[in-house]
């Protein structure tokens, strides 16, 4: 894959959720490449140790600190006081932040409505929903402060389409959804801050392995693939706002 020929201005600082795996692992080292400071966020931290290891690799940072392009930062996104203190401690250890990616979710239990099981419920709510709130809370402030922030939550295509068994993704996402386009709407027109939604359609991730195990993974986009797609909503020249994206379809080569 060629690499990207985009650029982020010189000291942008990003916050990647989920950043241990899947998309927010290939956003992660699609952003370094584009020139930010990644701030990686996730519960596992064998897997941000990894995706640090791809970002070195790729830099040829290994060794040299001075040219480190990510912090890691292992936390469980429904630990609320935990996250509440995220915003705090961004500032005060760089100053500023210029991006946010939510890319953390899960998929929750499918089942019929009325099977839902209520602590299965509260957990996909509190990661997929509540979990979004309380980012936008604790960061909105640098985002705002920032020359050209940007903030882009991944969602998906069950919060606007229901399907069934798909009942706890469909309402949690559709109530994050519905909190970040209220946030785009309440962010000043003089405002530098693009605020947008993106829904990479069905992607080659464990989480799409565990929705159905017997799919077939050949056919279907790679993180890496949905990244570069992500990418331009990061950048300074984009100036869609409140926005539903949908990925662009990626054909892969036989």
């Amino acid at each position: 894959m060629p690499p990207l020929v985009r650029r982020l201005p010189e000291g942008s600082v990003a916050l990647v959720t989920g950043a241990s795996r899947g998309i927010g692992r290939a956003m992660a080292c699609a952003l370094a490449e584009a020139g930010a400071h990644c701030i990686l966020v996730a519960r596992t931290v064998g897997g941000l140790e990894r995706t640090d290891d791809l970002i070195a690799a790729r830099h040829g940072d290994a060794g040299d600190r001075t040219a480190q392009r990510a912090t890691l930062l292992p936390m469980d996104l429904t630990d609320g006081a935990a996250l509440d203190l995220l915003g705090p401690s961004v500032m005060a250890r760089f100053g500023r932040l210029d991006i946010l990616v939510h890319c953390a979710a899960t998929l929750g239990v499918l089942t019929p409505v009325t099977h839902m099981d209520v602590a299965a419920w509260q957990d996909c709510l509190a990661l997929n929903t509540t979990a979004a709130w309380r980012l936008i809370r604790t960061t909105a402030p640098l985002l705002e402060g920032a020359a050209h922030g940007r903030a882009v939550f991944l969602t998906d295509a069950h919060a606007c389409v229901p399907a069934p068994f798909w009942g706890m993704v469909a309402a949690s996402r559709a109530a994050q959804d519905a909190l970040v386009r209220t946030w785009a709407c309440e962010i000043p027109a003089t405002s530098g801050l693009r605020v947008n939604l993106f829904d990479p359609g069905i992607v080659a991730t464990r989480m799409r392995r565990q929705a159905m195990p017997g799919g077939d993974p050949a056919p279907l986009p790679r993180p890496e693939q949905v990244a570069r797609q992500i990418v331009p909503l990061c950048l300074p020249g984009e100036m869609r706002h409140g926005q539903r994206i949908v990925a662009m379809p990626v054909v892969q080569q036989g």
